[in-house]
């Protein structure tokens, strides 16, 4: 009888030592993929799989970001011309992407780089 007892109790162990054991790989399983965003300019879902050339984080040096404001666009190259800081800048973006900005609006840059 109490071979028995310390059998169900080392059989209950071991069962639960299982299950927890396997805790981590069903809630793996569980989770949710994560929403894609959407590219304001054409609409089309931007997530890890979609996009081109972006790079991690971690890699961007110098990252900050500045008020600036639109002085001329040119939608059919991409580039936006701005002031900031007392500085002239020229920058390129995607044609889709600019279209909407005109002179005279306030954006925020972001910016960074690297080195190849």
């Amino acid at each position: 009888m109490k071979l028995t007892y310390l059998t169900r109790t080392a059989s209950l162990g071991v069962l639960a030592a299982a299950l927890f054991a396997n805790a981590p790989l069903h809630a793996q399983d569980s989770m949710p993929p994560a929403p894609a965003s959407q590219d304001r300019a054409t609409g089309q879902p931007v997530g890890p799989a979609n996009r081109v050339g972006v790079m991690k984080v971690r890699d961007v040096d110098g990252r900050h970001t500045m008020q600036a404001t639109v002085t001329a666009t040119d939608p059919a190259t991409g580039i936006v011309d701005v002031t900031t800081g007392g500085m002239a800048l020229r920058v390129h973006f995607p044609p889709p992407a600019m279209a909407p900005l005109k002179a005279g609006d306030q954006i925020t840059l972001y910016l960074g780089f690297t080195k190849p």
